[in-house]
């Protein structure tokens, strides 16, 4: 072997191991608590993170940096919000006001039916909006809830009415992306995503989960009859899942998201690229009923590295 080729093999395991430590420097996280009503439902942005307990606490260990808005609702009560500041630590109170305005109670209902009786859900999101025409989050409550019966038209009447409400709404868009890839209307669902992502100022991840999973869904159809686009799919995917993955830090939604971006970096064999996300879900998710099972693709991947060397 000449100097030359020495160099270069030099050169690719320098850049593979500066890749791979990169992609496995753990992302800076901090833990507090939010303190309000028992059974309140707790986002952090627009990402969903849980439910209070029965003495009103959550704790929430994988909270980004910076500035947050910690938004609180809880049955019968009015939604409210507190700033998480960057040098918070420990618990946040937000304290909410019971209710009697009908249209938030209406609202509240949908919200318990829909994991209990679609059909009811539907009809007290309408009865909230009939009361209210610009609670938007019933609108858009009630397009997600159509949709899950299949009424994709009857959805995205709803959420033509949320725009002329909220022109910009990111979430709206997001949706929207939803129904069109659902119905195999690809290039109509890549555009809604798209917007969500620019309404949202960047930050959208239903959105970047979308287009990673319409991608992925490509990819696979693409396996046989057009391996190198099928390739491209994939990476398209694995991008924008990883966005995905990145925004929601450590929320419920991630746990699926990070092992359907696993999976990818494996079937493209990105074997360090997959190990490295496979070691933050351990990070952010010790006590998953999956854990075991991500351990255990991660000795699978050392193996096949092994082979292969």
């Amino acid at each position: 072997m000449n100097l030359k080729s020495k160099a270069l093999i030099i050169a690719i395991m320098f850049a593979s191991f500066t890749a791979d430590a990169q992609a496995q420097a753990p992302r800076p996280l901090r833990t507090f608590t939010v303190v309000s009503e028992p059974g309140a439902s707790v986002w952090l942005g627009s990402v969903f993170f849980g439910v209070t307990d029965s003495s009103g606490r959550l704790k929430i260990r994988t909270a980004a940096p910076g500035v947050r808005t910690v938004r609180v609702r809880a049955a019968g009560f009015s939604e409210a919000s507190a700033r998480l500041l960057p040098a918070h630590r420990g618990d946040l109170t937000v304290k909410l006001t019971p209710t009697n305005d009908e249209a938030e109670l209406a609202f509240q209902e949908g919200e318990r039916q829909s994991v209990l009786d679609r059909a009811k859900a539907i009809a007290a999101y309408r009865k909230a909006i009939g009361l209210d025409p610009k609670l938007v989050r019933a609108h858009l409550a009630l397009a997600r809830n159509l949709a899950e019966t299949g009424d994709a038209d009857a959805a995205l009447k709803v959420l033509g009415d949320v725009k002329k409400i909220s022109p910009r709404n990111a979430e709206a868009s997001a949706i929207e992306g939803r129904i069109y890839k659902d119905v195999a209307e690809e290039a109509k669902a890549i555009a809604s995503f798209k917007r969500a992502i620019v309404e949202g100022r960047g930050f959208q991840p239903e959105a970047y989960t979308g287009l990673g999973l319409l991608y992925k869904e490509k990819a696979e159809v693409l396996e046989d009859s057009d391996p190198a686009g099928s390739e491209k799919a994939f990476d398209e995917a694995a991008k924008n899942l990883s966005i995905a993955v990145d925004q929601l830090s450590g929320a419920p939604d991630a746990t699926i998201i990070m092992q359907l971006l696993g999976l990818i970096y494996e079937k493209r064999k990105r074997y360090n690229e997959a190990i490295a996300i496979y070691q933050e879900f351990l990070r952010l998710f010790p006590d998953s009923v999956e854990a075991e099972a991500v351990r255990s693709f991660i000795v699978q991947i050392r193996k096949e590295i092994a082979r292969d060397q």
